[in-house]
């Protein structure tokens, strides 16, 4: 069953009924979503106003990424800071244009807001902030991009500096909160000394509607992994072998599809019985099917027999772990089968088949795992799926920093309320709890999750490892 309130919301005249009848009901925003592969200027002529504090250090890497994706750059032109933009904006043809960080714009709307609180030196600077947020707020416009950057608080000495660092994260959280019923998204980018240059992809990602679902996150970017020598923005994943398990339906197809599309091989695996579905998507992609219990002790060698037969001596550049169930009961109720059953395909197999599979695995290489808000925030009647999709996260914690002198990185995604035929089909009242309790007023879509796993498996991703990022729209279950 669709959303109903999505659907009406999409009708202008709809709009205007409930806002002129001051009703009580809020009517979702449509989500600006990609309809095609990665581009190259996705922010093309798109007005873009860039905040700083008089310390922050980060223009240079803002300058160079808003230029390149074609944004039309607003900016303070009181510091040193503004001739970055003027000479990427020369460069492109795009002049960049004073801003007065203080005051309201004049018949201007932003798809883009940016403020660098880098270089904070003290709470009260913060005011800044809030200056340039309070003034340009309102000018956001629908599906527009909130993201705030700065420095992580555990590696700042000086104790102010580092509650002005974990001021921003409640900053933006509660921002994405207030901008969430315009379709709009916040992100707090914490980007540690030394890995300045990793910044681009990531902004990159999250200033795009490919981070559409994606909103109140904290995100690190580190130069833990060794950088890839080179990378291109369009079909990152051309030529790479990609292992998605899972992916015979839901959101693992929807991973499949979108991953080939940048160019990835795709080795399509799911449980035996599939074997229809995961021949049709492979067919359909151009990649190879593969129909394995990954719980079965020999899953990971039936894994590398596959390669060698199909691919040669190329190896495994991608892993996503998609593969997964539930068996929901009250704890007072659940058999041990339940308990196993669960334990053994969402965790246990992905350890073991991880293991095994990093033999195979070139430097550069990708991991992601597909976690769950419920890993996080627990839910009743599902402590075996909880347990399992928290332990996931500890696996991509613990291994992420083994690897990551061979330039592999280790993620975890959490999807929250996703539409899918699963979540069709249960319970009306609590299908629009799942969506409303997002900040979004709305259930994310399988695409959203393919997005932000092709993201963390592409080249451009050495910056982001051993992090769990959260895909529900800013839930409110789990903070």
């Amino acid at each position: 069953m669709g959303d109903m309130l999505l659907e009406l919301g999409k009708k202008d005249a709809a709009r205007k009924v409930v806002k002129n009848l001051g009703l009580p009901l809020s009517l979702p925003q449509e989500l600006s979503r990609p309809k095609g592969p990665w581009e190259e200027m996705p922010l093309l002529d798109v007005n873009t106003a860039v905040g700083h504090l008089p310390g922050s250090e980060l223009a240079p890497q803002i300058a160079q990424t808003l230029g390149g994706m074609g944004a039309m750059v607003h900016a303070a032109a009181d510091s040193k800071k503004f001739s970055h933009y003027q000479k990427q904006g020369t460069a492109r043809g795009r002049l960049a244009k004073a801003l007065d960080m203080d005051a309201k714009p004049e018949g201007l709307n932003f798809r883009v807001l940016i403020f660098d609180a880098t270089g904070v030196s003290d709470p009260a600077e913060l005011e800044m902030m809030y200056e340039f947020f309070h003034t340009k707020i309102r000018s956001l416009s629908p599906c527009g991009r909130l993201i705030v950057l700065g420095r992580p608080a555990d590696e700042l000495e000086d104790i102010s500096q580092a509650a002005a660092s974990r001021a921003l994260l409640g900053f933006v959280k509660s921002a994405g909160k207030e901008i969430g019923k315009k379709g709009a998204t916040s992100q707090a980018i914490y980007v540690e000394k030394g890995a300045e240059d990793r910044l681009e992809p990531v902004l990159r990602f999250f200033l795009s509607d490919r981070s559409a679902y994606v909103s109140g996150q904290m995100v690190r970017v580190s130069a833990k992994v060794k950088a890839p020598e080179s990378f291109t923005n369009i079909r990152p994943l051309d030529v790479k072998i990609a292992l998605v398990t899972g992916a015979a339906r839901g959101i693992g197809e929807q991973i499949a599809r979108t991953m080939a599309g940048e160019g990835a091989r795709v080795i399509v695996m799911d449980r035996p019985g599939e074997e229809e579905l995961t021949a049709k998507l492979a067919k359909e992609i151009n990649g190879s099917a593969l129909n394995c219990d990954i719980t079965a002790l020999d899953a990971a060698k039936a894994i590398k027999d596959h390669i060698a037969e199909n691919y040669g001596k190329k190896g495994l550049d991608v892993i996503v772990h998609n593969a997964g169930v539930t068996r929901d009961k009250m704890l007072a109720n659940m058999d041990a089968d339940r308990w196993n059953m669960v334990m053994n395909i969402n965790l246990l197999a992905l350890i073991a088949s991880t293991r095994e599979l990093l033999k195979i695995m070139p430097d550069n290489g990708r991991i992601v795992c597909l976690s769950s808000i419920a890993g996080i925030a627990g839910n009743v009647g599902q402590t075996n799926y909880a347990a399992s999709k928290a332990g996931v996260i500890g696996f991509v914690e613990a291994l992420a920093p083994t690897v990551a002198d061979r330039g592999i990185t280790v993620n975890a995604v959490a999807p929250g309320f996703i539409e899918t035929q699963m979540t069709a089909a249960i319970p009306f009242a609590t299908r629009e709890a799942g969506r409303r309790l997002a900040s979004l007023s709305q259930g994310g879509l399988p695409q959203d999750v393919a997005q932000v796993v092709t993201f963390l498996a592409s080249p451009q991703a050495s910056g982001v490892t051993g992090g769990v990022l959260r895909i529900c729209g800013q839930n409110f279950i789990g903070a």
